[in-house]
């Protein structure tokens, strides 16, 4: 599914947006990844982050560092943002987002986590809370729009899918 639409960002500048779904990461094909958020399921729970500094609820995620997969960098910001393991992870979607200095990707992932211990500090300081909350209420804390909404739907029923088979190997 493609879904052509705008957002507004922090600096007020209405922006063209290109959101795709994807079955892996063989389907951003040539695409620079610059970004990554994950909706991050820990039972049935959905993981969120607060960052103070920004004053938003978001999914976990972040940049990708220069040498770093997309993938890599999943497993990177969750650890750091939450201090959960991933235990399985699968990329449901990307966005190109249309900025003055060019397309940027970001990808959109779906993780099964769990925590590694309790949540300290986030190395860059931006994280100042975590919650997990029933995904039916995830608008109360942040509403991406009709690309928001698809990838929630998505993540999902992938949630379900990737559950299962942790399940069976268990």
């Amino acid at each position: 599914m493609e879904i052509k639409t705008t957002i507004t960002n922090r600096s007020g500048q209405v922006l063209d947006i290109t959101y795709r779904d994807i079955d892996s990461e063989l389907d951003f094909k040539d695409k620079k990844i610059v970004g990554v958020h994950a909706y991050c399921f820990h039972k049935d729970k959905l993981v969120i982050v607060y960052a103070e500094s920004k004053g938003y609820w978001t999914p976990p995620g972040g940049g990708v560092e220069e040498g770093e997969t997309a993938q890599e960098a999943i497993r990177r910001e969750i650890k750091e943002e939450t201090n959960m393991n991933v235990l399985k992870q699968r990329f449901i979607g990307y966005q190109d987002i249309s900025e003055q200095k060019g397309i940027l990707s970001q990808a959109r992932a779906v993780c099964i986590v769990e925590p590694h211990g309790d949540f300290t500090v986030d190395p860059d300081g931006e994280i100042t809370e975590i919650k997990l909350i029933d995904p039916k209420e995830y608008k109360k804390y942040f509403d991406w729009g009709v690309v928001g909404d698809r990838l929630m739907e998505r993540a999902l029923e992938i949630k379900s899918q990737m559950q299962s088979e942790l399940d069976y190997v268990n």
